[in-house]
C-alpha cells in the first residue's frame, strides 16, 4: 500500500540517500577548489604567470612586436585602463581604450625621458568621447621610466581615471621589471656575440698553422702523385668550406666527425703512418646537437701538442657513446701529455697563446650547458691525455 510505514520508510531512505550523495558531490567540489590554494595564491599565481608571459615577449628587446604581446599582460598585472609602452622616439604598443590620446603621449613622457623620474599627470588628454569601463570620461596617467644602466631607453605609462600611490609605485615596479628583462636580452646578445667571437678565434688558430701546412702537403704531391693531389685538394675544399661556414652555432656529432676525417686525412698527408686512429661511434649518438667546432679543435690537440712532439706513431682514439640522457664523447691520444697543473691555468686562461682550442671549447660548452659540462681532461707528463665531453642528447633550443 502506498501509504504504509514500510513505503514511508523506504522514501525517507532513499532521499536521505540523494541527500548524502549530494553533499559528498559538493563536498568533493568544494575540496577540488581549495586545492587550487586561497584567493592569495591565486592572484600571486595569476601575477607570477602573466609577467612570465610578458617576458617572453620583451627577452627580444624593446621592439614594437614585443612589446605590444607585453603591454596586455603587463595592463593585467596594473589593473589600469590602458596601458602605453614607449621608446625614446615613438609610442610602441598601446593596450585597452582611450587610444585617441597616443599622439599627445610623447608629449607627457618628454619630462620622463629627459630626467628619468617617474611622473604624474592628473589630466593626460581631453575627454574620451565615451566613457571608460569605469564610467569615468577623463584619465590620469603615470608615465614611468626605463632604464638601461644610466640611460633611460623608454618609458611605460599606466592611464586610469585616478592615479593613486599604488598605482605610482606599481607603474615604477612594472617599469623597472621591464628594464631587467631587456637586460638579459642584453645578456643573451653578448653571449651569442662572445660565441661567435670564439668560433672566430678557432678559425684564425685553424687559418695559419693548418692551412699552411695542408698547402705545403699537397704541393708536396703534384709532381708525384697527381691523382693523389686532386684527392686532398677536394678534401681541403671541403674542410674549409665547413670551418669557414656563416650559419648557425650548433652542428650534429655527425657533420663534426665529417670534418675530422677531413682533417685528419689531410694530416696523414703530412705525417704519413705517424697518425693512427681508431674510432668507436655508438649509430644513436650521430644526431646529438653541438656547438659547431667544438670535436675537430680537440683533435687538432692531440695531433698537435701530443704526437707532433712524440718520436714515432702516435695513435687517436675517438669514441661516441650513448650514456643514457648524454651522449659522451671521448678523444685520446698517447702523446706527450702535459702537466696537470700548465692545463689547469690554460684552461683558466693565464696562458696565452697554448692549448686555444682546449681553452675555447671547454668556455662555450660551459656557456651553453653550465658548469658541470666543462672538458674533462686527464693528463701527465708522458701519459698522453684523454678528454671527455658529455652533451644532453634533447636539446630543444637548438637547432643544427
Amino acid at each position: 500500500m502506498p501509504d504504509s510505514p514500510l513505503f514511508t520508510a523506504a522514501a525517507i531512505a532513499v532521499i536521505v540517500l540523494a541527500v548524502a550523495v549530494v553533499v559528498g558531490v559538493g563536498l568533493k567540489v568544494i575540496r577540488s577548489f581549495r586545492d587550487l590554494g586561497t584567493d592569495a595564491e591565486r592572484a600571486t599565481y595569476n601575477t607570477l604567470h602573466a609577467a612570465s608571459r610578458a617576458g617572453q615577449h620583451l627577452r627580444g628587446g624593446l621592439h614594437a612586436a614585443g612589446a605590444a604581446k607585453a603591454s596586455r599582460q603587463l595592463r593585467m598585472l596594473l589593473g589600469c585602463d590602458a596601458l602605453a609602452i614607449t621608446d625614446t622616439d615613438s609610442v610602441l604598443a598601446w593596450d585597452g581604450v582611450a587610444e585617441e590620446l597616443r599622439p599627445s603621449l610623447m608629449r607627457l613622457a618628454s619630462d620622463v625621458l629627459a630626467t628619468g623620474r617617474t611622473a604624474v599627470v592628473p589630466h593626460a588628454g581631453p575627454p574620451a568621447p565615451a566613457k571608460s569601463e569605469h564610467g569615468h570620461h577623463e584619465f590620469s596617467a603615470v608615465i614611468a621610466p626605463i632604464r638601461a644602466g644610466s640611460k633611460v631607453v623608454g618609458s611605460v605609462a599606466a592611464l586610469a581615471p585616478a592615479a593613486g600611490a599604488g598605482l605610482v609605485r606599481a607603474t615604477s615596479e612594472v617599469a623597472d621589471w621591464i628594464a631587467a628583462q631587456l637586460e638579459l636580452a642584453e645578456l643573451e646578445a653578448s653571449r651569442t656575440l662572445l660565441m661567435e667571437a670564439e668560433v672566430r678565434a678557432l678559425r684564425a688558430q685553424i687559418s695559419p698553422h693548418f692551412i699552411y701546412n695542408s698547402l705545403n702537403a699537397i704541393a708536396s704531391f703534384i709532381n708525384t702523385d697527381p691523382a693523389r693531389a686532386r684527392e686532398l685538394v677536394v678534401e681541403f675544399a671541403d674542410f674549409t668550406r665547413y670551418s669557414f661556414r656563416r650559419h648557425g652555432d650548433f652542428t650534429t656529432v655527425a657533420e663534426e666527425l665529417r670534418c675530422i676525417d677531413r682533417y685528419l686525412l689531410l694530416e696523414r698527408a703530412r705525417f704519413g703512418e705517424r697518425v693512427q686512429v681508431s674510432l668507436r661511434i655508438a649509430p644513436e649518438v650521430l644526431s646529438t646537437v653541438i656547438p659547431f667546432l667544438s670535436l675537430q679543435p680537440l683533435v687538432e690537440n692531440a695531433v698537435r701538442h701530443g704526437l707532433e712532439a712524440k718520436e714515432g706513431p702516435g695513435h687517436i682514439t675517438i669514441c661516441a657513446n650513448d650514456s643514457g640522457a648524454f651522449a659522451e664523447v671521448t678523444i685520446e691520444d698517447d702523446g706527450v701529455g702535459m702537466d696537470p697543473e700548465h692545463l689547469r691555468s690554460v684552461l683558466a686562461g693565464h696562458t696565452d697563446g697554448e692549448h686555444v682550442g682546449l681553452r675555447n671549447v671547454d668556455a662555450r660548452l660551459r656557456q651553453v650547458y653550465g658548469d658541470e659540462h666543462g672538458l674533462v681532461i686527464e693528463t701527465a707528463p708522458g701519459e698522453g691525455t684523454l678528454i671527455t665531453m658529455r652533451v644532453p642528447k634533447s636539446q630543444p633550443g637548438h637547432d643544427a
